[in-house]
């Protein structure tokens, strides 16, 4: 069975959309079958493969309506043994189309469950916000990886984002758990970046991964080539930096490599 894992932080500009993109393709890159679905209207982790608008016909929106199914919307990636369900704007329209469906929390767990074998990883891209699609995410999911940029307000928007991960496992989903937290954008030239990893730790300990993903130019160019940063540049800081959260998280699943 897949391990269906929600990257999500209520807050935007975190590194959540860079994470499901390089986590994903690091975990390819390890020999597992990764699916990953871009559950964000902005589309930006179809645009970080190189799927342009043509390719994205048919879409994660085209499930959550009952337009298609998943086979039809699952593409093959640049990396092998990634494929991707695509996203764009019209995903915003699916929030208002589903309100009124019976189970409209648990239309993506459907969705997956047909394919649910046939991956080692699905990894959810959620949109910077807790609406329907977010929900969605997090019913179908077994556990939620939270980034978390080295900034001011960081713990702040990860205390809000824990209780609504604890009222979807309250009310929804009882086997949802955090897989962890992973620290973003991390400058070492910054005392505060220094001090938000302090204060994160002291508050949550092992649940924080040991590996820290840096600010990194290279990171930040490569969705405009069309590329995860893992093939843009393999020898940079980012890239090095994925690999290793990927095989921190491979350990927590007591997988082999």
């Amino acid at each position: 069975m897949s391990k269906i894992i929600s990257i999500a932080n209520q807050k935007g500009g975190v590194g959540k959309t860079t994470t499901a993109v390089n986590l994903s393709t690091a975990l390819a890159a390890c020999d597992k079958r990764v699916l990953l679905i871009d559950l964000d209207p902005q589309g930006n982790a179809s645009t970080g493969f190189g799927i342009d608008n043509i390719q994205r016909n048919v879409q994660i929106y085209h499930l959550l309506t009952q337009q298609a199914h998943i086979n039809d919307a699952m593409q093959q990636t640049i990396v092998p043994k990634l494929f991707i369900v695509p996203a764009d704007m019209d995903l915003a329209a699916a929030e208002v189309e589903i309100r009124n469906k019976e189970n409209r929390e648990y239309m993506l767990d459907q969705i997956l469950r047909p394919i649910s074998r046939s991956f080692d990883f699905v990894i959810i891209d959620c949109p910077p916000s807790l609406g329907l699609l977010t929900v969605n995410a997090l019913s179908a999911s077994e556990s939620v990886l939270v980034p978390l940029q080295c900034e001011f307000y960081a713990l702040e928007g990860l205390a809000q984002l824990l209780r609504s991960v604890e009222l979807v496992k309250k009310n929804l989903n009882p086997n949802l758990s955090v897989q962890g937290i992973v620290l973003t954008m991390f400058d070492s030239r910054n005392n505060l970046s220094e001090m938000v990893v302090n204060d994160v730790k002291q508050h949550f300990g092992k649940q924080v991964y040991q590996t820290i993903i840096p600010r990194n130019v290279r990171v930040s160019e490569a969705p405009s080539f069309g590329q995860p940063v893992l093939m843009y540049d393999i020898n940079c800081p980012g890239s090095k930096a994925y690999a290793l959260l990927a095989a921190e998280l491979l350990q927590q699943e007591n997988v082999i490599l």
